[in-house]
């Protein structure tokens, strides 16, 4: 099972649910979007793995939510391949250029699009995504769900495990509370940053003695997660 999620954003139902019917043959999970604005709020929420976006569609149009998903720091990385009818090279251009990873020419097979989304898939996904990552003894293996500590199972809840997962596939670097609860949470959940603080403070206890110290608090920022003292 392949259990990756992508988000279709296309105003054409019939499109969509043949894309939707190859994509879920394929073992893939699907949201699905008729415009753009529910398309931006879903990719918030819901975080998927790739986003496919039809170009031309009534108010905003394809190229103009890529752009927007790609200057806000929660959507960023989403791997976007953009869908056209349109063959010309300018237009290709100017897709690559607004963030799309890929495009793919209307009238395409399931086939050709499934192969395309496979190849961007693959180069977008960091270690400890979909292989283990470890750091200092301490294993997050995400295909078995499991964290352990030199060998031993270390029991840990879903939103530390998400946390955790984060900070290993994200470390030396500082976040504010209202960017790990965009990351972690979801852009379009309302939960209060001082959650963030109750959490970090589950996970620590969770890590004990030996792994602790690698949820160092920053000052006046928020949170990392470094090997350096």
């Amino acid at each position: 099972m392949s259990s990756k999620t992508v988000l279709i954003v296309d105003d054409e139902a019939p499109i969509r649910e043949m894309i939707a019917v190859a994509l879920e043959m394929a073992d893939y999970r699907v949201l699905e979007a008729d415009n753009a604005q529910t398309g931006h709020a879903m990719a918030l929420d819901q975080k998927p793995d790739l986003i496919l976006l039809d170009w031309m569609m009534p108010g905003t149009s394809g190229i103009e939510l890529a752009r927007r998903l790609k200057r806000e720091e929660a959507t960023a990385e989403m791997p976007i391949i953009l869908l056209t009818a349109k063959g010309e090279e300018d237009n290709k251009v100017q897709g690559l250029e607004a963030g799309a990873d890929d495009y793919i020419t209307k009238p395409f097979s399931p086939r050709e699009l499934v192969a395309r989304l496979k190849a961007v898939l693959r180069r977008a996904t960091p270690p400890g995504i979909e292989e283990a990552v470890e750091v200092d003894g301490l294993r997050l293996d995400p295909s078995s769900h499991r964290v352990t500590s030199h060998g031993g199972a270390l029991e840990i809840g879903p939103t530390e495990y998400r946390l955790l997962q984060f900070f290993m596939t994200h470390q030396e670097r500082a976040y504010t509370r209202s960017q790990l609860l965009d990351q972690v949470w979801g852009g379009n959940v309302y939960v209060e940053e001082r959650t963030v603080d109750v959490h970090i403070r589950r996970l620590r206890k969770s890590l004990g003695e030996a792994h602790q110290h690698l949820v160092q608090t920053v000052r006046g920022t928020g949170y990392r997660f470094s090997i350096r003292e």
